[in-house]
């Protein structure tokens, strides 16, 4: 993972993606603008579903060329 940085916005669910080759789910989503992917086969596709519509701080970082969310926190 390169180039992390640090964004807080709401959490927004774009889109379901393909799951991934062991069957983990995947979403596309969009965080203070940015629009970025789960990783594969990441806990993060089974639980980021919930948490839509929150505001969250998200660590996003380049992965093969393209965003995505490493981690995230709900801000209160």
């Amino acid at each position: 993972m390169k180039n992390i940085t640090r964004h807080t916005g709401k959490l927004e669910i774009v889109q379901r993606l393909e799951s991934s080759l062991y069957g983990n789910p995947r979403y596309l989503v969009r965080i203070d603008g940015v629009t970025c992917k789960t990783q594969p086969n990441s806990v993060l596709g089974y639980g980021i579903t919930n948490d839509e519509g929150k505001t969250v701080t998200a660590e996003i970082g380049t992965y093969y060329g393209s965003a995505h969310v490493v981690n995230y926190t709900i801000v209160k």
